[in-house]
């Protein structure tokens, strides 16, 4: 579950930031594992995305205000 919220959250940041994807030869074996799981538990992919939006809200109270250094910069 750990890798899937992980892998949803770099989605979720990449699309922030309008980074296009790159297709690669090893991502289909890589999710059919995840395939698997979500197969079994249907719920699992709404936990997870959640669990990743729960953490990038997280890592942005890290980030500064773009608006504060606007005003700090014109100082």
């Amino acid at each position: 579950m750990e890798e899937l919220v992980a892998e949803i959250g770099a989605a979720f940041i990449m699309a922030e930031i309008g980074h296009q994807p790159a297709i690669r030869e090893d991502h289909a074996p890589y999710i059919a594992v995840w395939l698997k799981a979500l197969k079994r538990d249907r719920k699992a992919i709404l936990t997870a995305a959640a669990k990743a939006s729960d953490a990038l809200d997280y890592l942005a109270l890290f980030q500064p205000d773009d608006e504060a250094d606007e005003q700090t910069e014109a100082a």
